[in-house]
């Protein structure tokens, strides 16, 4: 592209300078472009398209203008005579403003300006003495906000409920803002050193401006190099609370410059009850706010919490139906299961999933009480060692995310009611009044028959899944070969929805014997009997009702949900995994990448080519060295030195690792969903804000002042 804009432009002494010289040190004018070519929804940036070329030149003008032909080229000056201009200024009052100003003039004309051949000399408008403040003041303000969101830092400092009326604190901000006047910011003194001590600095109003500017600037950042790599996926993670509003975390999934696959915290997007509202409020944030282009977008994932599973399937339906090639996947950071078992329209199902949750957050709060359970453990387990040991080691990790979950709850429960009913029977001061208090609640959900028969199915019914969901987070040669298994798979659900009494009678009396040994009463939910009020069926046993209520909605909805996710399309992007030089070599190189592949022609550079293309690829491992190890990985395959001599294959490989349900095969990569997670852990829920924590999440990456100062006085002249 560089090579054609440098023709166009009829410049034949830019024809041997590189592409990285030509982006540094040239500009070109908009007025070259049609109108067609430039975008311009954004206030923060004017994008050029994809293919925008130059082509509005005026070659003739500068015949009848005898002062053109002249013109001189501008000099590039080097540091020493940049060093020699600054030191002949005479006002030596003014020596530190001129200078900075001096500078930014002379980077102003090292960015040369193409004109249609010829170069025109632009001298910047200088700035007034208080125009220059002005903007020294706006990035002293910038600099504190920025500070304050690496830091996560609130902006509030003290709640003014809590302040005896009359007394004035600062804030946060203020309190730094003060605190850099003292150090000797002499561009907030002179701003500052006549306001009375009891008003605020910056307003609230402004400080909300100026923080919604650092998050669109730094976020741009990140934008700007998915644009350069053209190809996405979209994921967002459970819904959090941000200052008492419900907001989606939204990340994003793209192979940068250097061949890795990255995926970045990009924002939060308010959360909307209706999911027909949240579809197209979540297609406008992405396309109109943060300017993606979703004809991009090559995969869409969203990790549920309990409840939200049904609205977002609707937002992925919606944005399937505009975006065929958006293909809606399991994210490899949840587990098939656990996502599964969220999903479940099951209030039951819902109310155990959330008491799991509390049980163990309660106890990895707590050092002692884990230490206590471990002694629990040790006693009931005392035959079987070894199993009493995997219990242990599995309790000081983050067992809910498991793709056994069910089972370990279900190996841990006894363990677990006795460990807690002792706390809450101890009459000691040994532990506090919060812990001896959740101890006695949990323990009375733990030991309801509701709970025992919900967990009991679900370890069942999820048993048929479990191997399958676990080689989906397994190597790239597990996720090949568990999309040829999935009809094995609901082959095996089907199989048991057709024999579900039986299946259920099994289940339920592996329930009600746990049950009996917990010595919980075997019945009806009480809820159940009091919405009867009366009209109580006597031949409706625990057993029928809850083969009814769950067993059946469950399987049901299983199965229905691996369809959706697993579509045909899914499935051919799977099998395009093949192309991973190890998964040839299990095939024996008897591979036919091409028909699967067809999904993604229009994603080629040269689709003419690829069956000759794929053939040398085959070629090429087929005979290789006996000291040459196959690519394991996309990732290894990415990053083979002459993958550059296949540009189809290099395509392909880079779009199927962009599939949310791959994982990111190095983990420096994937920080973005870590360092999310971190920020919601170590703020309290008052205290969070989406714009803050942006600048918290991506402390990491560049920002440019120069440009949110201008941003701001563009915005709020």
């Amino acid at each position: 592209r560089c090579q054609r804009w440098v023709e166009n432009c009829r410049r034949a002494d830019l024809e041997d300078k590189t592409p990285d010289q030509l982006n540094k040190h040239y500009r070109l004018c908009a007025k070259h472009f049609e109108t067609s070519m430039i975008c311009r929804s954004s206030p923060y940036r004017t994008v050029l398209r994809d293919n925008a070329v130059p082509t509005i030149f005026d070659l003739t003008s500068h015949l009848n203008n005898p002062h053109s032909r002249h013109r001189k080229r501008i000099k590039e000056l080097s540091e020493d005579e940049i060093r020699t201009l600054k030191q002949q200024k005479v006002d030596e009052a003014f020596e530190r403003k001129q200078a900075a100003q001096e500078s930014n003039e002379n980077n102003e004309q090292n960015t040369v300006s193409e004109e249609g051949g010829e170069e025109q000399e632009e001298k910047a408008v200088p700035l007034t003495l208080e125009e220059r403040e002005n903007k020294d003041y706006l990035k002293s303000l910038f600099e504190i906000l920025i500070l304050m969101g690496k830091q996560n830092i609130p902006l509030d400092g003290h709640n003014v409920d809590e302040l005896p009326e009359g007394i004035f604190t600062s804030d946060n901000f203020q309190a730094l803002l003060e605190y850099r006047i003292n150090s000797g910011d002499e561009v907030l003194r002179k701003r500052f050193e006549m306001t009375a001590v009891n008003l605020e600095y910056c307003s609230r109003t402004q400080q909300k401006q100026m923080l919604e500017i650092c998050e669109n600037c730094v976020r741009e950042e990140t934008l700007r190099e998915v644009r350069d790599s053209h190809f996405f996926s979209i994921v967002t993670d459970e819904v959090v609370d941000i200052a008492g509003e419900e907001h989606l975390p939204v990340l994003v999934r793209f192979v940068d410059d250097s061949h890795n696959l990255r995926e970045e915290f990009i924002g939060f997007l308010p959360y909307e009850a209706d999911p027909e509202i949240l579809a197209v409020k979540f297609h406008a944030t992405i396309t109109e706010k943060w300017g993606l282009n979703m004809e991009y977008c090559r995969g869409q994932a969203y990790i549920v919490s309990t409840g939200f599973a049904s609205k977002m399937k609707i937002v992925a339906t919606r944005l399937l139906e505009k975006y065929p090639q958006a293909v809606y996947t399991l994210c490899s950071s949840c587990a098939l299961n656990v996502w599964l078992a969220k999903s479940v329209p099951v209030v039951g199902v819902s109310i155990a999933l959330g008491t799991i949750e509390e049980v163990c957050c309660l106890f990895n709060q707590s050092p002692q009480l884990l230490v206590e359970l471990e002694n629990t453990i040790s006693a009931l387990f005392q035959d079987n060692e070894e199993k009493g040991n995997e219990l242990k080691k599995i309790c000081r990790s983050q067992w809910t995310g498991r793709h056994d979950t069910f089972e370990v709850l279900v190996d841990l429960l006894q363990a677990l009611v006795l460990c807690l009913d002792a706390v809450s029977s101890d009459l000691s001061v040994r532990w506090n009044t919060f812990t001896v208090s959740r101890a006695f609640v949990l323990s009375s959900a733990l030991t309801d028959f509701d709970f025992i028969v919900t967990i009991v199915i679900m370890k069942n019914v999820l048993s048929f899944t479990r191997a399958f969901g676990k080689n989906l987070q397994g190597q790239t040669s597990d996720v090949f070969f568990a999309a040829g298994s999935l009809t094995a798979v609901l082959h095996s659900l089907n199989e048991v929805m057709e024999n579900i009494e039986v299946y259920h009678e099994f289940w339920f009396e592996e329930a009600t014997n746990l049950a009996t040994k917990l010595d919980v009463q075997i019945k009806l939910p009480g809820k159940f009997r009091r919405a009867q009020q009366g009209n109580f069926d006597p031949d409706m046993t625990s057993e029928n009702y809850y083969k009814e209520i769950l067993s059946v909605p469950t399987i049901e909805h299983i199965i229905q949900e691996l369809k959706d996710i697993f579509s045909e399309q899914h499935l051919k992007a799977l099998k395009c995994l093949s192309l991973v030089p190890s998964v040839m070599g299990q095939l024996k190189f008897n591979t036919s990448e091409e028909h699967h592949a067809d999904m993604f022609k229009n994603d080629l550079p040269n689709p003419d080519t690829l069956s000759a293309e794929l053939h040398c690829w085959r070629i090429k491992w087929k005979h290789r060295g006996k000291d040459i190890e196959l690519p394991a990985t996309i990732y290894e395959a990415l990053h083979l030195p002459d993958i550059k001599f296949f540009p189809n294959v290099y395509a392909l490989l880079k779009v199927l690792c962009l599939l949310p349900v791959m994982k990111v095969e190095n983990e420096k990569y994937g920080i973005g969903r870590k360092r999310l997670k971190a920020y919601l852990k170590n703020t309290l829920t008052e205290q969070r804000s989406s714009n803050l924590a942006l600048l918290n999440i991506n402390f990491d990456i560049k920002h440019d002042l120069d440009l949110m100062v201008d941003t701001y006085i563009k915005l709020y002249p």
